[in-house]
């Protein structure tokens, strides 16, 4: 039998995997386009292409019936190499460029799909706790390594060839999982219940909740000034003149380790104040921050203010992240746990996804200064349905689920 040990690499290793192309794409891409010209509407719409990571509970049922997990791994990083390679010989201006670019997000939620229903079956339920801490160290290396050092190493090679490399890495770590036995284990049956009931029944208890509807729309907003803002810092950075080194170092490798302390302090002060007090009040961080870069965007202000503004807001969008994924946990039932979850993460998504679709059109015809100063308006706004979404039965359900 694998020892844990062993287990805990293979999770740290493949979440790993995980958190390169969401760094690559969200992180690395946009730095490339705005260097080589593209136009921030481009830009902004290019994000649209992250719907696919919201789609995930479509093709789910998919990976658990047919086939043992890891070959779906296998699959989407070779689907996931290719992809890379072709954005190597494509020039950024070309609609073969971006057609390649709507493929990578695809490929890698699916490997998501599989990844996350491989630790239910390969990882102890009493080792989760072990997994889950190390899942999330390993996914945010990854980011840093994909998104912050690759964008300060293309200061010194060129775009080419990095795009090359992270190709033939993804590709070398498909052939890698082809061998280990370790990693294949026998698919679990899925239960035999009716396929619309798979579906159905989860919806309906949710409808059962009080205000519901208003419940649905705080979970679609809550993130959405985050989102806006997110879409068009990195070709902020370029347009106020920084270089790719100070661009890779400062936001895309030091705001990602902010984002951790971030959900960190987040997860501890939560237990202490309650999960309401801990939306309203770390929401409140988060939507203040963005003031930071509305300050920075004045052509008055010393543009290396940029950096502390960028601190801030990766900490405190950490924070508001932890207590808004604590919130969703806690919202979903023991027995429809996975299905609820899928629904609430879809949702805020898929708002997510239309916000920095947009953020675009907003910079350009706005100005930063005025677009930075709209996000912060509209971070706000959700926080005022705390209070009233919490005056029905949800606090009752969330104890009942506690």
């Amino acid at each position: 039998m694998q020892g844990i040990s062993s287990k805990l690499f293979w999770i740290s290793l493949l979440y790993f995997f995980s958190g390169i192309p969401f760094g690559f794409f969200y992180t690395f891409i946009p730095v490339y386009l705005r260097t080589q010209g593209a136009d921030l509407v481009f830009i902004g719409l290019l994000s649209s292409a992250g719907i696919f990571w919201s789609l995930k509970p479509l093709w789910a049922p998919l990976v658990d019936r047919y086939g043992q997990k890891v070959n779906w791994l296998i699959l989407s990083l070779m689907g996931m190499s290719i992809t890379v390679f072709f954005l190597s010989l494509l020039e950024a201006s070309s609609k073969l460029f971006w057609s390649f670019l709507f493929v990578l997000p695809f490929f890698s939620a699916l490997y998501d799909t599989a990844l996350d229903g491989f630790i239910i079956e390969f990882i102890a339920k009493e080792d989760l706790g072990k997994a889950n801490g190390l899942r999330i160290s390993a996914y945010r290396i990854a980011l840093i390594f994909s998104g912050g050092l690759l964008v300060a190493i293309s200061d010194y090679l060129s775009f080419r060839f990095l795009f090359f490399s992270l190709s033939l890495i993804m590709f070398l770590m498909a052939l890698f999982l082809m061998f280990p036995t370790a990693l294949r284990i026998k698919t679990i049956e899925a239960k035999r219940i009716g396929f619309f009931s798979q579906y159905l029944d989860p919806i309906r208890d949710l409808l059962k909740i009080e205000q519901i509807l208003l419940l649905l729309l705080f979970i679609a907003t809550y993130k959405i000034g985050d989102a806006l803002l997110g879409g068009m810092v990195y070709p902020f950075w370029v347009d106020k003149g920084f270089s790719k080194t100070e661009i890779g170092i400062i936001s895309g490798t030091f705001g990602v380790i902010f984002t951790i302390l971030g959900s960190l302090v987040g997860g501890y002060y939560i237990k202490k104040i309650g999960i309401k007090e801990a939306l309203l009040k770390m929401g409140l961080f988060q939507a203040f921050s963005n003031l930071g870069y509305t300050v920075v965007a004045h052509p008055e202000i010393n543009r290396h203010w940029i950096y502390l503004a960028s601190i801030v807001e990766s900490f405190t969008g950490g924070l508001g992240t932890s207590a808004f994924l604590t919130f969703l946990t806690l919202l979903c039932k023991r027995e429809f746990s996975s299905t609820h979850y899928a629904i609430f993460s879809m949702l805020f998504s898929l708002t997510l996804v239309f916000s920095r679709t947009l953020s675009g059109f907003g910079a350009k015809y706005l100005g930063y200064f005025y677009f930075f100063s709209l996000t912060f308006i509209v971070a706000l706004l959700p926080l005022l349905l705390i209070p009233l979404i919490f005056k029905s039965g949800l606090q009752r359900r969330i104890s009942e689920v506690e």
